[in-house]
Parts: C-alpha cells; sequence; structure tokens
C-alpha cells in the first residue's frame, strides 16, 4: 500500500520547505487528497501535521517578538486565537462539495502570494511612507490575516509579513519573530476545532508530523547549498501543478 510512503514524503519535503522559504501545505493537502482524504478533512489533518514547525519557529524567535504599531503584544495574541479559532468554524460549515470547488483557487493565491511575495513585502513596507495605521485598522488586518489562516494555511506567512510591513513594522526579525508566533497561536486553536469537529485523521496526522519535523531539521541545513531563486521557483512551480490538478478535478 503506497498512501503511508507518500504521506510521510509529502510531509517530510513540506517541513523542508516550511524551514527555508515556505509552500509545504502546496504537498501536504494535495497528498492527503490522492490517498482519498476528503478535501476539508485534508485540509485541517495536513495543518494538524505542520503545526510543530510553526511551534519552533515562534519558539527560536521568542527574543526577537515584537508587536507591530498599533497593536500591543495581548492584542495580537488575542487576534490570532479568535481569527484562526473563526476561520476553522468556517471550515467546518464549508460543505465538502464547495470546499473542492474552493480548494483550486486557493491554491492559485496563495501561489501568486508565495511568487510574488518579495514585491508585496517591498510594497508594504513602502506604502506605510512613515504613518502608523489607526489602531483599528491594524485590528482589522490582523484579524482577517488569522481568520484566512484558520481556513486554509497557504501562503499565510507572506500575507502576515505583508500586513506586517503595512504596520509600519521595519525590523525583519521582530517581523518573523511576530509572524511566527501568529501562525503557531492560529493554527493550535484551529487544530483544536478541527478535532473538537471531527475533521482530523489523527493517524496520518501523526505519521505526518514526525516526517515533517525531520523534514524541517533537514531542510535548515541542506537549505545553504541550494541558491534561493532555485527553491522559490520550484515551490511556485509546485502550486501551479496542484492548482491545476485540483481545477480538473473540481
Amino acid at each position: 500500500m503506497l498512501d503511508t510512503p507518500i504521506l510521510l514524503a509529502a510531509a517530510f519535503v513540506a517541513g523542508a520547505l516550511n524551514a527555508v522559504a515556505g509552500g509545504g501545505s502546496f504537498l501536504t493537502l494535495p497528498a492527503l487528497v490522492f490517498t482519498g482524504v476528503p478535501p476539508v478533512v485534508a485540509n485541517a489533518t495536513g495543518t494538524v501535521a505542520l503545526l510543530p514547525g510553526y511551534a519552533a519557529g515562534a519558539w527560536g524567535f521568542k527574543d526577537d517578538m515584537q508587536a507591530p504599531p498599533g497593536l500591543s503584544m495581548k492584542a495580537v495574541i488575542l487576534l490570532a486565537l479568535l481569527g484562526g479559532a473563526v476561520g476553522a468554524g468556517l471550515l467546518l460549515v464549508t460543505p465538502e462539495a464547495a470546499f473542492r470547488k474552493i480548494v483550486p483557487w486557493l491554491l492559485l493565491a496563495a501561489t501568486a502570494m508565495f511568487a510574488f511575495g518579495p514585491q508585496l513585502r517591498q510594497w508594504a513596507m513602502g506604502a506605510q511612507h512613515g504613518a502608523t495605521p489607526s489602531r483599528s485598522k491594524a485590528a482589522l488586518g490582523m484579524l482577517a490575516v488569522s481568520v484566512y489562516g484558520g481556513y486554509f494555511n497557504g501562503g499565510l506567512g507572506i500575507l502576515l509579513l505583508a500586513l506586517l510591513g503595512l504596520l509600519g513594522q521595519t525590523n525583519l526579525h521582530a517581523m518573523n519573530g511576530t509572524k511566527n508566533l501568529v501562525s503557531a497561536l492560529l493554527t493550535a486553536i484551529a487544530v483544536a476545532i478541527y478535532a473538537a469537529g471531527g475533521v482530523v485523521q489523527w493517524q496520518p496526522a501523526l505519521l505526518m508530523m514526525v516526517a515533517a519535523t525531520l523534514g524541517g531539521y533537514v531542510g535548515a541545513r541542506v537549505a545553504r547549498k541550494i541558491a534561493p531563486q532555485w527553491l522559490r521557483a520550484g515551490i511556485v512551480l509546485t502550486g501551479l501543478v496542484m492548482a491545476v490538478l485540483f481545477f480538473l478535478k473540481a
């Protein structure tokens, strides 16, 4: 039976990709669907598998975390948890047939965000021109991105970095610290809600979790030997191929 090797390989490579550039969900979701897992369950199960990576990233940047202008760290934490919960709740009430039609568009959007991530971040950093958005706009932006992350994880890191740039944050280490904290929190609350809703297949989730963690370690060690542009190109190509395959199956 090939299901287990396929899932382990996808999770291992996904963990490696997330450690160096992102885009791991471009592999975990399609691999689970390919092995017969319904799309909503596959999305939830794949998110569970990648949770340790988010938590490790947050811990690694714990000394660099800093709330963006307009928000306190307490507000960031509350908004991440609230948004993740709302997004996860929306996923639970989305019919399988509808989610199957939405997935290719989400993959395509996430791939575009990843492909144009550097330009998006530069635009965000320049768009604020030293002005600090109002507290309400900052909170709304953080909530919206957190809802997206709770519903569909793809491209979350790019969106968060762009948002933090728009809010006036300029220190990249602080931005990465906040990004990893928000990702870990919203994913953790989303996973809890997925579990309560019974949409997680725990056996593949736990197997993939171990493989993704190992992949993250190996990816971090190997990344220095691969040119960043080739990594980015490979991830974008993977995202496009997966989106096309889902469009054909929708």
